[in-house]
């Protein structure tokens, strides 16, 4: 399919589909959705073998294409990886459909009654790197708030998407559900991605998830809303009346829990009363994990570090790679904070309620914590039971965005025969 009008009429042809199907789906009972989702954990349980099969071709091309280890660990579905797709079916399967969910029901002065109704976005356009493990992720969430779903995986993920596919189609349908409902992208040419994010006849928004380049390009190239978030740069500020035993294990977990994550921790900024005291004692437990520090020259007079330059400060290194800098309170940390944040997430370590509520009230990113690390960012540690991604964006939705975020709200007014004097 690598003549570009045939990309342009397939693509035309997975949106009509996907129109059509999202007005079924918006329809859909919360059983019959959660129907369909087990159907699918079942059809991914019975085709383990074809779904090893498969994968196994994709390792095999990303091996002789030149992927480096990590990018094939996350393409690998390992025994481990199924399970957890399984359980992920069965768990959204679990959550509270959040369709048709009615709030805010007032009598207004003229008799009527004003609310909003919870309802799907219509048809979402997913774009995704590597892990085939996102398109059942990416399937579950869109099916359970109501939404009819077009997922681009990575071309090196190919053939375990389209395996996962045949899974989705066949838990569908046996929900009564139009096999429509799902479709994941089978040709791997690039174009289809820019097909994709310009048809906002057929797709109503866009969730990019990927490396900064590829969301970069989709939110400057789309014709459709899009929720992302470009970078992960995540501060954890050690607060001059911080306790340092917790400072001592938050700095630590956010930095080396997992370090190719967007909630990672990528700048410490330390007090300048405490940084004597927590600071050497950080810097043997990075050394220990192999963390290469980059520091403020009050840091490298504490430990030792290379001298971080003004490029450090506003990188997400998705690496064993800290910068940190030693201020003067925290007015300073804040004002680092508001210059070089993604507005992803940030945290205070402080025992100082006063010092605390300013934190929370005046950073502005789409997670603020207390006295916790940056990793717990994720939609599943929210309670939202998994997420389609986290969104620095401020319309819309903010932070993880799991069911509710692939909702909107619309009002709906009850009357009975009321008319306007």
């Amino acid at each position: 399919m690598s003549d570009s009008s045939n990309v342009i009429e397939y693509m035309a042809d997975l949106g009509r589909n996907a129109r059509r199907a999202a007005r079924v789906v918006a329809a859909a009972s919360a059983g019959t959705k959660n129907r369909a989702l087990l159907a699918m954990a079942e059809a991914l349980e019975a085709a383990r073998p074809t779904l090893a099969e498969e994968n196994r071709k994709d390792l095999e091309a990303g091996e002789a294409n030149g992927l480096d280890a990590a990018m094939l660990d996350r393409l690998a579905l390992k025994p481990a990886t199924i399970d957890g797709m399984i359980e992920g079916l069965r768990q959204v399967a679990a959550l509270p459909d959040p369709c048709g969910a009615i709030t805010d029901m007032n009598f207004r002065p003229s008799g009527i009654q004003v609310g909003k109704m919870r309802v799907p976005l219509g048809v979402v356009g997913i774009i995704y790197e590597s892990r085939p493990n996102v398109t059942i992720d990416a399937a579950s969430l869109c099916l359970k708030s109501g939404n009819a779903a077009i997922l681009r995986g990575g071309s090196e993920a190919i053939h375990s998407n389209r395996a996962i596919a045949a899974c989705l189609k066949k838990g569908l349908a046996e929900a009564g559900l139009p096999e429509t409902a799902v479709q994941v992208v089978e040709t791997t040419d690039r174009a289809a991605v820019g097909e994709l994010i310009a048809m906002p006849e057929y797709v109503d928004v866009i969730v990019p998830r990927g490396g900064k380049g590829l969301i970069e390009r989709i939110s400057r190239d789309a014709r459709v809303p899009v929720i992302k978030h470009l970078d992960g740069i995540c501060h954890v500020y050690i607060d001059a009346k911080a306790d340092l035993d917790k400072a001592f294990n938050i700095a630590l977990n956010a930095k080396t829990h997992r370090y190719g994550v967007c909630n990672a921790m990528e700048t410490l900024l330390v007090d300048q009363t405490v940084a004597a005291d927590i600071l050497p004692r950080l810097a043997d437990a990075y050394a220990e994990k192999g963390v290469e520090l980059r520091g403020c020259e009050r840091t490298r007079a504490l430990i030792e570090a290379q001298a971080a330059t003004e490029e450090d400060w506003a990188t997400e290194y998705l690496a064993p790679v800290l910068a940190i800098r030693v201020v003067d309170g925290l007015d300073e940390a804040m004002d680092h904070i508001a210059q070089y944040s993604s507005q992803h997430t940030e945290a205070i370590v402080t025992e100082d309620y006063t010092r605390a509520r300013r934190f929370l009230h005046e950073v502005d990113s789409s997670s603020v914590m207390v006295n916790a690390s940056t990793r717990f960012a994720d939609g599943f540690e929210y309670g939202l039971g998994a997420e389609i991604g986290i969104s620095t964006d401020k319309i819309h939705a903010r932070g993880p965005v799991g069911l509710e975020g692939l909702t909107s709200q619309k009002w709906i007014v009850l009357g009975d025969g009321h008319i306007r004097n």
